[in-house]
């Protein structure tokens, strides 16, 4: 197999293991190489801080699902030594075609045997799902109305004495009533009020009007959701129909889908190919988690998806960060999370390889440029109360200027939009003031922009958030 440093920097679990794996081999730290005649077993020796090396491997033969090896005490997966190796392969330092040691025929021998059980018990579950317990479900489903219940008493509360009843002792009430929803199954509402109460703290603190208009967005979608999943779970009850259906109320409550449950209720794309637009990193306070999100578009529909990788802050250190990537992904198996505008996708496993100019000519050609259009579809989007307050989309334009102090996007038949940072992102996502640096590149190049259309409160006005730039050669990331 022939890949990419873009390749091992997706298989290493952060930035350090990829710097300290670099230097290892840069350093010229492993010996007795070897490796099979077919080129899909590698292993080495690894000089560590004691006396004896470390045994590290790459076994590649499912290279979109590679398997590190390491005898070293780190929990990091892959090790540094073993992400090393992985750049003595990319270097083409010399290994010698030899027997594999025993102990690695065992595992391998191992590996095979649970791969192919995995893979019957998967096929399975398709094909004849687990029967589903319904006695258990019929309490869950009571047990979730009976927290529905409390949730609304609390919301029915601020709707009807107003938000600044939730203050002192009031606010603690809350917070201790939104903890208590765990034990109802609703971590989603638990965690709405959780980021409700943290905006009321802030205009108290400050008094803050945006906190004060985000509190109520938190609190009128808390409402519809509430009303919503009241109907969606009495009406599963009622008719004893317990399996898991295509409804993002099912997530919006808490529950968190496992791939092979998007495939059976079809929420899958076969052999699809994705390039990613844009990255970036949020952290979200009220759940004390990081968010690595990824804007991808489809190749063969033009669709705009997300990719969101979520990491708590008590367990970042086993949880793999995800990054910018540069490469096409080619994936056989794209599942869709249930929902509207630009959904959520994930894989398993997938290839990748290098973005020629024939895949950016076919991005750029998927650029809308009727503005009109996107923003009656931006309008109906941040109309439901369950969406987000955006929209992803890939514009064509003509030029762009300033009027007044604000950059101004302008399509080709005279529509205009303003180009604004989106408070909701973080002074760190800030990438209007980058255009001025790229005036050239924008005017002779660009002329396809990938950014978040938004409703801005402070002046009623949809603007665009630029987050990077299409041109025939490459994709200028202004954000990550």
């Amino acid at each position: 197999m022939k890949f990419t440093e873009e390749w091992i920097i997706a298989q290493a679990p952060n930035a350090s293991a990829v710097q300290n794996g670099r230097k290892l081999s840069q350093k010229g730290s492993f010996s007795a190489r070897g490796k099979t005649a077919d080129e899909t077993l590698f292993w080495a020796d690894c000089a560590g801080s004691g006396k004896n090396p470390y045994h590290t491997s790459v076994d590649l033969t499912h290279p979109d699902a590679p398997t590190c090896r390491c005898s070293c005490p780190s929990r990091q997966f892959p090790c540094k030594h073993a992400v090393g190796l992985l750049f003595e392969i990319l270097t083409d330092q010399p290994f010698t075609v030899s027997e594999v040691p025993q102990d690695l025929a065992d595992k391998r021998a191992k590996q095979a045997a649970r791969a192919a059980k995995k893979e019957q018990t998967a096929e399975e579950a398709v094909k004849k799902p687990k029967k589903t317990n319904g006695a258990a479900q019929a309490k869950k489903l009571k047990k979730q109305l009976e927290g529905i219940e409390k949730a609304e008493q609390m919301v029915s509360d601020l709707l009807s004495h107003g938000l600044g009843t939730l203050s002192g002792a009031s606010a603690k009430t809350y917070e201790a009533l939104a903890k208590d929803l765990g034990s109802y199954y609703l971590t989603g509402a638990q965690a709405s009020f959780m980021e409700l109460v943290s905006e009321i703290k802030k205009i108290q603190s400050k008094g803050d009007k945006a906190s004060y208009d985000e509190a109520l967005r938190i609190l009128i979608r808390l409402n519809a959701m509430l009303q919503k999943a009241r109907a969606f779970l009495q009406q599963k009850l009622d008719s004893k129909t317990f399996e898991l259906e295509d409804n993002l109320l099912y997530e919006a409550l808490g529950g968190v889908w496992k791939l092979e449950e998007l495939e059976r209720i079809g929420c899958v794309e076969e052999n699809a190919e994705l390039v990613q637009l844009s990255f970036d990193v949020l952290f979200d306070e009220p759940r004390k988690q990081y968010i690595d999100r990824g804007f991808w578009i489809e190749l063969g529909s033009g669709t705009i998806d997300q990719t969101l990788n979520y990491r708590p802050v008590k367990a970042l250190k086993y949880i793999k960060a995800e990054d910018t990537c540069f490469a096409l992904v080619k994936t056989p198996k794209l599942c869709k999370y249930p929902g509207t505008g630009n959904q959520r996708v994930r894989w398993d496993a997938c290839e990748m390889t290098e973005i020629d100019p024939s895949a950016l000519q076919k991005i750029r050609g998927f650029a809308q440029t009727d503005l009109g259009m996107v923003l009656r579809q931006v309008k109906n989007e941040i109309k439901n109360t369950m969406s987000e307050k955006y929209l992803a989309v890939l514009l064509k334009f003509d030029t762009i200027g300033k009027v007044g102090e604000e950059f101004v996007l302008q399509m080709e038949n005279g529509e205009r939009i303003v180009l604004r940072d989106r408070a909701a992102d973080g002074t760190d996502h800030a990438s209007v003031y980058k255009l001025d640096w790229l005036a050239g590149t924008v005017q002779e190049q660009g002329q396809i922009m990938f950014g978040l259309v938004f409703y801005d409160p402070e002046d009623c006005t949809l603007c665009l958030h630029p987050y990077s730039l299409v041109t025939e050669k490459q994709i200028i990331r202004l954000q990550y």
